[in-house]
């Protein structure tokens, strides 16, 4: 099960590029920005973060009182978030949103305070 957790989050430990992960700990990205092609700016938030560093579980902020509890499942190779109505599908900065089964987004997930510019199309 550790084995499986630590593969699903080797992508979040990569968003920042080789060169942050030797210079700033893991443990300092504890929040995200998700940069959707709709438009939308959503930031997943830290609840739990493992020894590791590694974020488990925490609150995707999809609006300014809207915020939905997600949990890591484990996958063989990227991650998910889940949460009542919504997941967060990705390896490493590139995800995709999904709203029911009715809506999915792409995004670029990106530590908080870095900026990333997605262009709509």
């Amino acid at each position: 099960m550790k084995v499986a957790v630590r593969q699903g989050l080797a992508g979040l430990l990569g968003l920042a590029g080789l060169a942050l992960c030797a210079a700033t700990p893991a443990a300092a990205w504890s929040d995200f920005n998700v940069a959707c092609e709709n438009g939308g700016n959503y930031t997943l938030r830290a609840r739990a973060v493992s020894d590791e560093g590694d974020l488990v579980t925490g609150y995707l902020h999809l609006a300014p009182r809207r915020a939905v509890h997600v949990r890591l499942v484990p996958m063989g190779v990227g991650y998910r978030y889940a949460g009542p109505g919504v997941w967060l599908d990705g390896i490493r900065e590139t995800a995709v949103l999904n709203f029911s089964n009715a809506e999915q987004v792409p995004c670029i997930v990106t530590p908080l305070g870095t900026v990333a510019v997605r262009a709509r199309n």
